[in-house]
């Protein structure tokens, strides 16, 4: 079972986080029950290193579930449900600024005693993680970044995102219709993915006339809209904690950007997946776990 855990993030918004294992028990000397003001220090100096998982538009923290199991062999893994997503408050529109999202993810950092952090990222949860490791050096060690381009995508791509939107056959009639719909109908489908279908449908809720979606559409694109008509090299240069840039071969990300991302990194390293799309975390956990394996490793020797 999931523990949920309360995080205050930007402009009082409360924000759910979750661990998906117990952690591990610490190596070292136990900390006294009563620690005092600096407890929360304490248990993360002295305990499993912290990891932070920060899912993509329209996510959850369930989506990392598989992940943050595995991790919790031998860190204390949390994922996000990042605002306006899952079980987290869904302000107004204007507050889906990127300083937003990013000062939320420093909040979860901080206050849940997880820094120096781990920072696992997935497409816009990505971004927001290496921005930032960019804006706090002090606070992560480390850095995954899973199918998130550095390249401003532009207008055109911000329509036929709203466009999609307004495709949805909402509301859904059961979550086997979200399902076959996600998984095959879409006609963003290339080919058939139940993994796609199970994606979405842990992002719908039942309501009185059928299924619909836990965000809302015009908050995902308020929050695509701050990011995509940029370009984000500087800030990825700006980042200074050993980095893995990992896609998926038939992700968004292609391998000449993801290759020029790892040069523009100043400790960059790349890793692809084969067979897998833009869900690569999510929808082949164990070649996912292949592929980041290695880096995991170089963090805890060093």
């Amino acid at each position: 079972m999931a523990r949920r855990m309360d995080v205050t993030g930007a402009g009082g918004v409360r924000l759910a986080a979750w661990e998906f294992a117990d952690p591990p028990k610490p190596e070292a000397e136990p900390i006294p029950p009563q620690g005092g003001p600096d407890a929360v220090a304490q248990e993360a100096e002295h305990g499993a290193p912290g990891v932070l998982l920060l899912h993509g538009l329209m996510g959850r923290a369930s989506h990392w579930a598989g992940t943050a199991r595995w991790l919790a062999g031998r860190h204390r893994a949390v994922a996000l449900d990042q605002r306006g997503h899952g079980r987290s408050d869904k302000p107004a529109r204007a507050a889906y600024t990127r300083d937003a999202y990013v000062e939320d993810a420093e909040a979860a950092v901080e206050q849940l005693g997880l820094g120096p952090v781990l920072l696992v990222g997935h497409a816009m949860g990505a971004l927001t993680a290496w921005q930032l490791a960019a804006k706090r050096p002090d606070l992560v060690r480390g850095l995954i970044i899973c199918d998130m381009r550095a390249s401003a995508l532009g207008a055109a791509s911000q329509r036929e995102w709203a466009d999609w939107f307004r495709s949805w056959p909402v509301p859904f009639a059961s979550l086997a219709d979200v399902r076959k719909w996600f998984g095959e109908d879409d006609p963003w489908v290339e080919r058939p993915s139940p993994a796609r279908g199970a994606f979405y449908a842990e992002v719908m809720h039942e309501c009185e006339d059928g299924w619909r979606p836990v965000f809302e559409p015009e908050q995902m694109l308020s929050s695509r809209e701050t990011w995509v008509y940029d370009a984000h090299w500087e800030e990825l240069a700006q980042v200074r904690c050993p980095t893995l840039v990992v896609r998926g071969v038939d992700g968004e990300l292609g391998r000449a950007e993801a290759q020029e991302m790892v040069r523009v990194l100043p400790r960059g390293r790349y890793a692809e997946i084969a067979d897998a799309g833009h869900l690569a975390h999510y929808d082949l956990p164990e070649a996912w776990q292949a592929a980041v394996s290695p880096f995991l490793d170089s963090l805890h020797e060093g």
